[in-house]
């Protein structure tokens, strides 16, 4: 069963159902692999949890 995982930031209910058809779609389009076999995992992930070049994204996002 081919699984998909995507972090990013909160989504609201509709944007979470398009993002997992978009990527269901897409998967089943490129690999020849039939939808209902796909498996979607949407994980939130906020800025005071990520990391990027060793700080925080809360830090890095102060400075923009």
């Amino acid at each position: 069963m081919p699984t998909i995982f995507f972090y990013g930031p909160k989504l609201d209910k509709e944007k979470r159902k398009e993002m997992i058809k978009s990527f269901t779609e897409t998967a089943s389009r490129l690999t020849g692999i039939d939808k209902p076999a796909f498996v979607v995992y949407l994980r939130e992930s906020t800025p005071e949890n990520v990391g990027v070049g060793g700080e925080l994204l809360e830090d890095r996002l102060k400075y923009r």
